[in-house]
């Protein structure tokens, strides 16, 4: 591969569904002229309750697929894989790869609070990642780590808005509110599609997308690396899912609309 057929190859995003289209909105917003391949996993969601074994077996075959379609780098847009079994898969393939907590990592250790919320999956919260991360930078920080069972199932099912939905996300705030966080993290990539609800019962300025620092730290190393993008004209987009692919489309409409066929696709 040339050194140019190399910059304008895509980027690879991949998530258990729709929430990592928040991450892939940022960094569009970054850089228009690359071209983006994304991949939702939707046959397995919610990946915050399966297996650290389940995780890496469907991450080899999403990274396997990026491969096969010469990637330059791929983002882990999701919480889960990045805080289980990054350090099992990172030297698979060579591209770069980009996990979203140990990347916004070094960004929250910066913030001024001395109490940091953090709403994730079972798998994030377990993995001590959040916390293990950010005292590599700032020891001083109190990380409360809080699991959200139903939430990215609300935002697949785009039922974000029902009586019962918002009853839970409510009572799951209330748990989080009464640990006095200055700041809480959305530790998952479907959450900031409900900072809607959120913010009807808490500051919205409380609530922190790591979407937006992560996508710069992925622009500024693309960059440093000589991996942009030398095309002058906006980059193309491709959206592949295990199952259901209407269905993905209607539960990204709110954050990220697609305008063209999302394709299935199974390993």
């Amino acid at each position: 591969m040339t050194t140019s057929e190399e910059n304008n190859a895509p980027i690879g995003f991949f998530d258990s569904g729709v929430g990592g289209l928040s991450v892939l909105k940022e960094v569009k917003k970054l850089l228009p002229n690359e071209n983006y391949l994304y991949y939702g996993d939707t046959v397995h969601v919610p990946y915050g309750e399966k297996t650290k074994e389940q995780l890496i077996s469907y991450s080899k075959n999403i990274l396997k697929f990026f491969y096969q379609n010469g990637c330059k780098a791929v983002v882990m847009a999701c919480n889960t894989t990045s805080s289980t079994v990054y350090n099992d898969i990172k030297n698979l393939y060579g591209f770069k790869l980009y996990p979203i907590v140990q990347s916004v990592a070094k960004v929250l250790s910066l913030l001024d609070v001395e109490r940091l919320g953090i709403f994730a999956t079972k798998s994030t919260i377990n993995s001590h990642a959040y916390p293990n991360e950010i005292s590599k930078f700032n020891s001083k920080i109190k990380v409360y780590g809080q699991y959200c069972p139903d939430w990215a199932g609300f935002v697949e099912k785009n039922i974000i808005n029902e009586p019962q939905s918002i009853e839970v996300i409510k009572s799951d705030l209330d748990k989080m509110l009464k640990n006095k966080p200055d700041k809480i993290v959305l530790g998952c990539t479907h959450y900031p599609y409900l900072l809607p609800v959120l913010s009807e019962f808490a500051p919205e300025n409380l609530f922190i997308d790591p979407a937006k620092p992560f996508a710069k730290y992925i622009a500024d190393d693309l960059k440093s690396s000589k991996l942009l993008s030398t095309s002058t004209k906006s980059g193309n987009e491709e959206f592949y899912v295990s199952s259901n692919p209407q269905q993905f489309k209607k539960a990204a409409k709110m954050f990220y609309p697609i305008d063209k066929e999302v394709r299935l696709l199974r390993f």
